[in-house]
């Protein structure tokens, strides 16, 4: 009895094998079938960037290609978001697939044909808008992932919702937008979502390669604000006042201590900056006040609830030795982006086949933040890097993300439309 029993799960185990190998060479067909699409798409995108909370014509653009997919739409989610679904009408788990569609107040320097010229206006300011973070490679894989998974419909069952995420980079102030508002306006609930990916084109990963870490892959990302007030006098008789300028540049050097020698870094990494100071208005005045702002970024809970004490204390008793005083606020950001274990674990037989073993590296920790962090809060979630910098460079002179000579080769799309159909399949017919 054992004996058969053993021979059926090998046999199960066969078929299911030969099924995923037999939807991979499938899925690469069509991947490389539309790949020229998906570069026009990723050419319009990057032409036309849009701001946090202000991608309208993205939205519209990205719409427009759902319904002609035939899907199911839900638009102006959290402001501008796009939601297709796929419901194959076979009882199933559901899974979600995300892109973000927002650019960033940078201005393009790469010569490239499809460089954007776009402007817009930022906290008041009239600044270039650019795809500086590869978002519009993340909209341009995804609508080609929904377009095969579409085709595919026969082959699958559940649902696949396809969230298409307005102000990854943070809404402007004043402002709710992101994945946090994407959650709370119910993208995952209706139709109730078991797990969801997402990727990320990365500038220093050599196209053809993936990254990912279980656990805790990208950081908490948190805001402070200290205020130190002092006692305003002459700039020639400083002893008559209380100086927030020395106050506070000691307490940006305190600050530095609390990462340096207070915390266990063995264990994560963490790191506080500070990255804006004001204070006064001439020459000759020490002023009454001085503010910084700055983040911080941590990788484990615990560690950031200690971290948060300690920059609390250390601020207003280095104001208090010198006469002062401070105001300290801190602004819970962005949590950890969590890659749940056992879903890892899981896809990782997936992320293998689609762009070959030796393809798919492990990496530690990064202190950059991600607010796919937000629907992995909620559901089991895996956020996996997609190489995006041409063969053969060097990762160590790849612009960096968020920079006016940000760039990715096109070419790093094919394999992130082959991954997120390869996923959705795997994970729906596993279950």
């Amino acid at each position: 009895m054992q004996k058969i029993l053993l021979l059926a799960i090998a046999a199960t185990l066969s078929l299911s094998l030969a099924a995923q190998n037999g939807s991979g060479a499938m899925i690469d067909k069509k991947a490389s079938a539309i790949e020229s699409k998906v570069i026009d798409w990723r050419h319009h995108l990057h032409q036309n960037p849009e701001l946090s909370n202000r991608e309208f014509e993205t939205a519209k653009y990205v719409a427009n290609h759902l319904k002609s997919l035939g899907l199911e739409i839900k638009i102006d989610i959290a402001h501008t978001g796009v939601v297709g679904i796929l419901n194959t009408g076979k009882p199933g788990p559901t899974i979600a697939l995300r892109a973000d569609m927002d650019a960033l107040p940078v201005t393009e320097r790469v010569d490239i044909p499809f460089a954007s010229k776009a402007k817009g206006t930022y906290v008041g300011q009239e600044v270039g808008v650019m795809h500086a973070c590869g978002h519009d490679t993340h909209v341009a894989m995804l609508m080609g992932a929904a377009e095969i998974l579409v085709g595919m419909k026969d082959q699958l069952k559940g649902k696949i919702v396809f969230i298409f995420q307005p102000a990854e980079e943070g809404a402007p102030p004043g402002e709710k937008g992101g994945a946090g508002l994407m959650v709370e306006e119910g993208v995952l609930d209706d139709p109730k979502v078991d797990a969801i990916f997402g990727l990320h084109i990365n500038s220093a990963t050599e196209v053809g390669k993936l990254k990912y870490k279980p656990g805790g892959e990208l950081a908490a990302a948190d805001i402070f604000n200290i205020k130190v007030k002092g006692k305003q006098t002459h700039g020639s008789t400083p002893w008559t006042g209380v100086d927030p300028i020395v106050t506070s540049a000691q307490i940006i050097m305190g600050l530095q201590t609390i990462i340096s020698r207070q915390t266990e870094l063995t264990k994560e990494a963490a790191v506080i900056s500070v990255g804006k100071i004001t204070s006064g208005v001439r020459n000759n005045i020490i002023p009454e006040e001085a503010e910084m702002t700055g983040t911080i970024r941590t990788l484990d809970t615990a560690m950031q609830r200690i971290i948060h004490d300690k920059i609390r204390h250390v601020a207003t008793t280095i104001a208090e030795s010198a006469g002062a005083t401070a105001e300290v606020e801190i602004i819970k950001g962005t949590p950890v982006t969590y890659n749940d274990p056992a879903l890892t674990a899981q896809m990782l037989s997936t992320m293998e086949r689609t762009a070959g073993k030796n393809n798919v590296i492990l990496i530690d920790a990064i202190t950059g933040e991600e607010d796919f962090a937000f629907y992995a809060q909620k559901i089991p979630g895996l956020f996996i890097f997609v190489g995006g910098m041409p063969k053969g460079n060097d990762p160590k002179l790849a612009p960096p993300h968020h920079t006016p000579d940000f760039y990715v080769d096109d070419k790093g799309m094919q394999l992130g439309v082959r991954l997120l159909c390869n996923l959705a399949i795997d994970y729906l017919n596993k279950k």
